[in-house]
């Protein structure tokens, strides 16, 4: 029975296999793209009902696809709803006749043994190809602490389960995590008249826009699309960030006094009660450095430029201290608060078990420099800070597809000339 190859398998059908499959085919590189499930699935099937891009559509997509071309109610300056999304993913995948094969689950990649490529067992047969990308991207394993006793009975789930308020059981709900979706579905849950607590860990905090501009846009002419490295310290610092409602800043001061009630970074269960660090005010304090550092980059570079844009004052203004940050909870018993639901907010964790190569670290961290692995033949794509700070977003992946698409033809002309030196006939 033959196996099935190819020179590149890609695995994933999200942002980053398109964007890898789209510079594949532009090299002339012949590779395949595996999805287990559909295309751009997580955005349809693992996100909240009221989900939004967190980019406007002019700026969060490919460079040859806008998202009017597959919707023309959608407008530049719109925030996408997720499906939509997924749609234009699924219409990108068909204007570039990508080669995608849906449902079929990758279960393992190893090493060929005394030859080149790799064999790829899915749950449609093996596949040998030359090479491996794997484009699974950061969203892959979903974190719970192991911090509150099932036998308290308080619901817990993770954000990705999350769909929307009328899901949970009446009561109270905690919010574990302050970065995007953490501080967007408990700004859904306290619109919706339930009662949050929101626990607000270190996070960086920009303006949605500021002076006619969004905030995309300012870290574009600023430079800070393309930092090649995060600053130290800051490795895992999320950030909060919204487009719901047309897109809007996030100020926790201001949704505390909208009655949500704020606590410190969430530190373990302590005798029958969830304990909380006493950072709060700091934790405010530096997402509020973080914010008028960049409207004084902003103020800076309208003033070198000599440009024409509205003076914002009020972007400045800082809404009083409500009680719970001056006089912060360090301990809550969730039963005497009336709460009922714990999401966990906590981001995700990396997984390439499917993997038998020498391709990640003791810790499950890919080996890589801009994606291209220690381990020959193997390339990763999608990762967060991959190669800049705009990686693991839409247009970001499209620069790392191209880099990697590179190197792989690069890779290609070298066993070409290997190919053609061992066919030369010997010469008497």
């Amino acid at each position: 029975m033959s196996v099935e190859k190819t020179d590149t398998l890609i695995v994933g059908a999200g942002q980053a296999g398109l964007a890898m499959s789209a510079h594949l085919r532009r090299s002339g590189v012949p590779h395949l793209v595996l999805e287990r499930s559909r295309i751009a699935e997580r955005w349809r099937s693992e996100r909240w009902d009221s989900l939004v891009a967190n980019g406007p559509a002019w700026h969060d997509r490919f460079p040859d696809l806008s998202f009017s071309d597959v919707d023309p109610m959608s407008g530049p300056d719109d925030f996408v709803a997720k499906e939509a999304v997924a749609d234009y993913f699924v219409a990108y995948a068909e204007k570039i006749a990508a080669p995608v094969r849906c449902g079929v689950e990758v279960l393992k990649v190893e090493r060929n043994a005394g030859r080149p490529g790799f064999r790829v067992e899915t749950s449609a047969g093996v596949i040998e190809a030359d090479r491996i990308v794997a484009a699974t991207g950061p969203f892959q394993r979903p974190i719970i602490p192991a911090l509150v006793p099932a036998e308290t009975g308080v619901a817990q789930m993770h954000s990705v389960d999350y769909r929307n308020p009328a899901q949970l059981a009446a009561g109270a709900v905690l919010v574990v995590g302050a970065g995007s979706s953490g501080v967007q579905i408990a700004e859904e849950l306290l619109a919706s008249g339930r009662r949050v607590y929101l626990s607000v860990g270190p996070h960086d905090r920009p303006p949605r826009s500021y002076r006619g501009r969004d905030f995309v846009w300012w870290l574009g002419v600023l430079g800070k699309w393309d930092a090649a490295a995060q600053e130290p310290g800051k490795e895992h610092v999320t950030i909060a960030v919204s487009g719901a409602q047309g897109g809007h800043t996030i100020d926790f001061r201001r949704l505390a006094a909208q009655g949500m009630t704020l606590v410190g970074r969430t530190q373990g269960w302590v005798g029958g009660a969830l304990a909380f660090a006493p950072d709060l005010a700091a934790n405010l304090a530096q997402g509020d450095e973080n914010y008028r550092s960049l409207l004084d980059e902003a103020d800076a570079y309208i003033a070198r430029n000599g440009l024409d844009l509205p003076v914002e004052p009020e972007a400045r203004a800082r809404v009083p201290d409500a009680d719970c940050v001056t006089d912060p909870i360090l301990a809550l018993d969730l039963a005497q608060a009336g709460i009922t639901t714990i999401i966990w907010a906590t981001g995700f964790a990396l997984d390439y078990g499917w993997m038998k190569v020498d391709a990640c670290d003791e810790s499950g961290k890919p080996k890589h420099q801009r994606g291209v692995s220690t381990e020959p033949g193997i390339y990763f794509l999608g990762l967060p800070w991959q190669s800049r700070r705009g990686s693991s977003f839409i247009w970001g992946v499209w620069h790392d597809a191209k880099y990697l698409a590179d190197q792989i033809v690069i890779q290609r002309s070298y066993a070409a000339y290997r190919d053609a030196a061992q066919r030369r006939p010997e010469t008497v």
